[in-house]
């Protein structure tokens, strides 16, 4: 997410929390590699602009100037501009309407407008626990409807049919009338989408605003679109009350300009962000926290929520129970420490949160060979027997031969993993009775992250 954008400004904060001094003429510099930074990562010119005459402003006063830790009030001045650029704190979606509360979604073609509209209404059922209704009033594709179909499905709402033959004003008040009176508490409505702003998409969806009178009208916003991006959903402010804008695509927005811009260009805030192609991949968003993301600091809030929604609890309090009884630790509690990993959203979308110190020191890891490496460790074990799994002391050489053509994979990486699963178990062997304790005191010892301790399945 924006590491292009990151990477540079993670040099320049080391660089500015070096500075023993700030002066007129270091701060000039170091908002000049700022300024190039923004641009390059495609943000708009006004907002660049807004954005270093606020931060020259703040810098130069005394709040810097008579600092004991100059640098690093210029660090915590950058942070705090950045998230007033893109929003003060949260702006959470609004249902204060008499039910149904209608949400209206626009957007271009390709922007991912049908899934967003599938993960919103997911995460209505989830964090808000609504009765949702979803209706897709784009007869242009009937492939756009059979999609929102599927994925309303999958997202555990209730789909209303349309078909292409209908217009869409008649399809929205048909869904309208079924939702009132079948008691649902929102009605989301996807609206056609264009590769371009047209007239006949304005109208209609002008037409589809005037006769819904949604409580919320959001722009959904292709964050890898860059400049494209601002002057679309600059377009659509023009014509519509926007209520706020979903950014999609984040996790692969390696500039970050929309996230900076589109705020400010708009006027509306940015109220989630897409950050996967999974159905639970949409963040409530917050500028704060962005910002901290963005200047490598990382967004440790956000991975304690991946974390605890990603693991079962049941799973891991059993396995404690049976670390703490005695009772061996095997493969099949292996497998399942693999399994939990990937429901948290896999390696790469936690290491995405964490601050840049931390995965500068894993840089040299290539994130796509560790995933592809837990999937191999994964068909290894499922290639295994059920007693094999119980009691991998029986695996021996004509077994590992046959769980290797089993899961496709050379003999060398059966023994590979059944040796990190050896040093797996001698840890938990450790953990038995006051042996946690004693083994976190010598981790404590040891110098930097991996001295000595045993290689986990990740």
């Amino acid at each position: 997410m924006a590491s292009a954008l990151t990477d540079k400004l993670t040099r320049l904060v080391k660089e500015m929390r070096g500075q023993a001094r700030i002066t007129e003429s270091n701060v000039t510099d170091m908002l000049r590699e700022v300024r190039m930074a923004l641009l390059e990562a495609d943000v708009a010119l006004p907002v660049v602009r807004d954005f270093i005459a606020r931060v020259k402003e703040k810098a130069l006063g005394q709040e810097v100037l008579g600092s004991l830790k100059p640098g690093q009030t210029l660090v915590s001045i950058v942070n705090r501009e950045l998230a007033a650029t893109m929003g003060e704190g949260i702006s959470d979606i609004n249902l204060a309407a008499q039910p149904p509360a209608i949400i209206l979604m626009a957007g271009l073609q390709g922007a991912g407008k049908t899934t967003t509209t599938a993960k919103l209404a997911k995460h209505l059922i989830e964090k808000r626990k609504k009765k949702v209704l979803t209706v897709s009033g784009d007869v242009y594709r009937p492939a756009a409807i059979e999609q929102l179909k599927t994925v309303t499905k999958q997202a555990g709402a209730e789909w209303f049919p349309s078909t292409p033959d209908q217009k869409p004003l008649d399809i929205a008040h048909a869904a309208l009338d079924y939702a009132k009176k079948h008691y649902f508490d929102v009605l989301l409505v996807d609206t056609a989408g264009r590769l371009a702003i047209d007239e006949a998409l304005m109208k209609e969806i002008k037409d589809l605003h005037a006769a819904l009178n949604p409580v919320e009208t959001l722009f959904v916003v292709d964050a890898m679109q860059g400049q494209d991006a601002i002057n679309t959903a600059k377009a659509f402010k023009e014509a519509l009350p926007l209520t706020g804008i979903v950014l999609t695509k984040l996790d692969g927005d390696s500039r970050g300009g929309a996230a900076l811009s589109v705020r400010q260009i708009t006027g509306a805030p940015i109220k989630f962000a897409g950050v996967s192609e999974k159905l639970d991949g949409l963040e409530v968003f917050d500028a704060e926290r962005h910002a901290g993301r963005i200047l490598g600091m990382g967004d440790i809030v956000a991975l304690v929520e991946q974390v605890t929604a990603g693991v079962d609890m049941e799973a891991a309090q059993k396995l404690a129970a049976k670390v703490k009884s005695g009772d061996g630790f095997d493969l099949n509690d292996f497998l399942s420490q693999i399994q939990q990993m990937k429901q948290m959203g896999g390696l790469s979308s936690l290491m995405d949160k964490l601050p840049s110190q931390l995965t500068a020191k894993a840089g040299a890891m290539d994130m796509d060979k560790a995933e592809k490496d837990i999937k191999r460790k994964e068909g290894i074990i499922q290639s295994m027997t059920p007693l094999e799994r119980r009691k991998p002391e029986l695996i021996k050489a004509t077994r590992k031969k046959r769980i290797a053509n089993g899961a496709g994979v050379h003999v060398q990486e059966v023994n590979r993993l059944l040796k990190e699963f050896e040093q797996m178990q001698g840890m938990m062997k450790k953990m038995k009775g006051g042996g946690l304790m004693k083994m976190m005191k010598k981790m404590g010892g040891m110098k930097g992250m991996g001295g000595g301790m045993p290689k986990m399945p990740f």
